[in-house]
C-alpha cells in the first residue's frame, strides 16, 4: 500500500518538480523501511528523541528533516542529525542552532518558519517580524546556519480560498526575503508548504517541497 501511494503521489510531484518529505513522525520503523524500500529517502520527524532512535535503526543514507517545534534545550539532539530543520521560528532558536553548529564545526541547513495561519497554536515569525529582522541584517549574522528558504502551515480549514491566500502570502514573503537578505545565495531556494490536505494548492502557489504523511501511510 505504501509503495502504491508513493508511486502515485511521486508521479504527481515529479510533474510539478516538487520534492516529497514523507512525514514519518507517527510511523513505526517497519513502515519507514517499507517506504525506503520503495525508493523514498527524505523523511520528516517532529520529536528529537524519535528522530535519534529511528536514525539509529535505519539506513544511513536517509535524509532526515525535522519538522516539529524545536525547543532550544533540544538543539543539541537535532543539530547535525537533521539534514534540514524546517522550524526555525524565533531569533533565540536560530541563535542556539547557530552556536551549536559552530561548536560542531558544521553548517546546519534551516528554514525560517512563518506564521501564516489563522490559528494561534502554530509557531513562526510574523511577516512583519521577518521583514524587520531581514532589514536589520540578523539572518546574515548566523554563519553556522545555511538558511535555505521559508516554511509555513496554512489554516486547517475546508476554505480553499483562505488556504490559497495564506500560501500566496508565504510565496510573496519568500521573494521579499530572498531579494532583501539572500540575493546572492543560491541555496535560499526552498518553499516548504503543503501537507496531505492542501498540497495541491501549495504546489499551485509555488511550493518546492511538501510534507505528506497521512496519504502515504494510511490504508
Amino acid at each position: 500500500m505504501i509503495k502504491e501511494q508513493l508511486q502515485r503521489i511521486g508521479r504527481e510531484l515529479a510533474a510539478a518538480h516538487v520534492r516529497l518529505i514523507a512525514v514519518s513522525k507517527t510511523q513505526p520503523v517497519a513502515a519507514i523501511r517499507e517506504a525506503y524500500g520503495a525508493g523514498q529517502r527524505a523523511f520528516g520527524e517532529s520529536r528529537p528523541q524519535a528522530l535519534l532512535a529511528k536514525a539509529a535503526q535505519l539506513p544511513a543514507d536517509i535524509e532526515w528533516h525535522f519538522i516539529g517545534h524545536l525547543q532550544t534545550n533540544k538543539v543539541k539532539l537535532v543539530t547535525g542529525v537533521a539534514h534540514t530543520i524546517h522550524s526555525g521560528d524565533s531569533p533565540k532558536l536560530l541563535q542556539a542552532l547557530n552556536d551549536e553548529a559552530r561548536r560542531r564545526h558544521l553548517q546546519q541547513r534551516c528554514l525560517l518558519q512563518v506564521h501564516i495561519a489563522q490559528e494561534p497554536s502554530k509557531f513562526g515569525f510574523t511577516p512583519d517580524s521577518l521583514r524587520r529582522l531581514s532589514a536589520e541584517g540578523f539572518f546574515t549574522t548566523l554563519p553556522g546556519l545555511q538558511i535555505t528558504g521559508l516554511m509555513g502551515m496554512a489554516t486547517f480549514t475546508d476554505d480553499t480560498a483562505q488556504i490559497r491566500a495564506e500560501f500566496r502570502l508565504l510565496r510573496q514573503l519568500f521573494t521579499e526575503i530572498k531579494q532583501a537578505a539572500f540575493p546572492a545565495t543560491p541555496a535560499f531556494c526552498e518553499l516548504s508548504m503543503g501537507m496531505s490536505n492542501d498540497y495541491r494548492v501549495a504546489i499551485e502557489e509555488g511550493s518546492t517541497m511538501v510534507r505528506i504523511g497521512t496519504l502515504l501511510f494510511t490504508d
